[in-house]
C-alpha cells in the first residue's frame, strides 16, 4: 500500500470515530476547567505486538492539538504487560475527550498485528507468506492491512479494483475457467488474475488457462502436494479455507507459495489498555 492510501484512510477513520463518538461535543469532560492541564500514561494490560499509532497522533491533532505525545514503542514493538505505550502532557478535557477514539484504534489496530503475529511465527521455519483477506471490519480495512504487516504477515489484494479473484459464480457466468482467466487479461492487462479452484481437475484448467495464481480452496495435504511438483513454479499457488493454527503447519511445509487467512482480521482480539490520569 502507498503511504498516501494509509493517510487517508487514517484521516478518514478518525473524522469518522470522532463524529460517532464526540458528536456535538464531551458534556462530561466540560466539567473539567478549560485552564486544567493534565499528564497521563497509556499502558497495556497484556502481551502483544504494538500498532496504530498514526492513528492515536491523528486523533489527538483533530480533537485536542495541544496535547503533546511522547511514544514509548514503535508500531511492530513486542508487547510485555504493563509496558508503557504513550505520555501525554497538555489539556485535561482535551486528553479525556480523546482518549477512546484514540484508543479503540490502538488497540484494534494492536490486536491485529499480534494475532498475525502468531501466525507468522508458526511458519517462520518455511518460505511460505501468509495473507489476509477481505474479511475486514467495515471502514477499517486499510488500518487493518497496515496492522497485519507490522505484525508480519502480508496484504492479498485490497479490494475488488486492484487484481481479479476469479471464483465459481465468475466461472460460471463466463463460461469457463479459460474464458474467465482469457477475458481478465484483456480487460485489464498486467492486474493480477488469480482463480480460486476447489478440485485438481480444476486446478490443471487454470494452470493451462496460465492464471498467475491458483487458489487451492480446501485442498488436503495430499493434493496441495500433488499440485505443488505439477505446477513446477509455472504459477504463484495459494491456500486457502478454514486455516486454523492448528493445520497451517502442515499446510505451509507442502511448498505453496501463499496461505490466505480471514481470522487474521476478522478473528482479532482487542488488546487490553488503561489509561492513568494525573490532574
Amino acid at each position: 500500500m502507498e503511504n498516501q492510501t494509509i493517510k487517508n484512510a487514517i484521516q478518514i477513520n478518525v473524522e469518522n470515530a470522532i463524529q460517532e463518538d464526540i458528536g456535538s461535543g464531551d458534556i462530561t469532560a466540560a466539567l473539567i476547567s478549560a485552564n486544567k492541564n493534565a499528564d497521563a500514561l497509556v499502558i497495556t494490560r497484556e502481551s502483544g505486538i504494538a500498532c496504530g499509532s498514526a492513528w492515536v497522533d491523528e486523533v489527538f491533532r483533530q480533537v485536542a492539538p495541544d496535547v503533546k505525545i511522547e511514544w514509548q514503542v514503535n508500531d511492530g514493538d513486542a508487547l510485555l504487560s504493563g509496558d508503557a505505550l504513550f505520555k501525554l502532557s497538555g489539556s485535561a478535557r482535551g486528553i479525556l475527550t480523546a482518549e477512546r477514539c484514540a484508543l479503540n484504534f490502538y488497540q484494534t489496530l494492536s490486536g491485529t498485528a499480534t494475532t498475525s503475529r502468531h501466525y507468522a511465527d508458526l511458519v517462520a521455519h518455511t518460505a511460505v507468506k501468509l495473507l489476509d483477506t477481505r474479511k475486514t471490519l467495515p471502514g477499517l480495512r486499510i488500518a487493518q492491512k497496515y496492522a497485519v504487516k507490522c505484525g508480519g504477515c502480508h496484504n492479498h489484494r485490497i479490494g475488488l479494483y486492484d487484481a481479479f479473484l476469479i471464483k465459481e459464480n465468475h466461472i460460471m457466468a463466463c463460461g469457463s475457467i479459460k474464458d474467465a482467466v482469457t477475458s481478465a487479461h484483456k480487460i485489464a492487462p498486467g492486474k493480477p488474475v488469480e482463480v480460486e479452484v476447489e478440485s485438481i481437475d480444476e486446478f490443471k484448467e487454470a494452470l493451462a488457462a496460465e492464471a498467475d495464481i491458483i487458489m487451492l480452496d480446501n485442498f488436503p495435504i495430499e493434493d496441495l502436494l500433488y499440485c505443488v511438483d505439477a505446477n513446477k513454479g509455472k504459477a504463484k499457488l495459494e491456500a486457502s479455507g478454514g486455516i486454523t493454527p492448528k493445520t497451517l503447519v502442515p499446510i505451509a511445509e507442502t511448498g505453496v507459495d501463499y496461505i490466505s487467512i480471514g481470522a487474521l482480521t476478522k478473528d482479532c482480539k482487542a488488546l487490553d489498555l488503561s489509561m492513568r490520569i494525573t490532574l
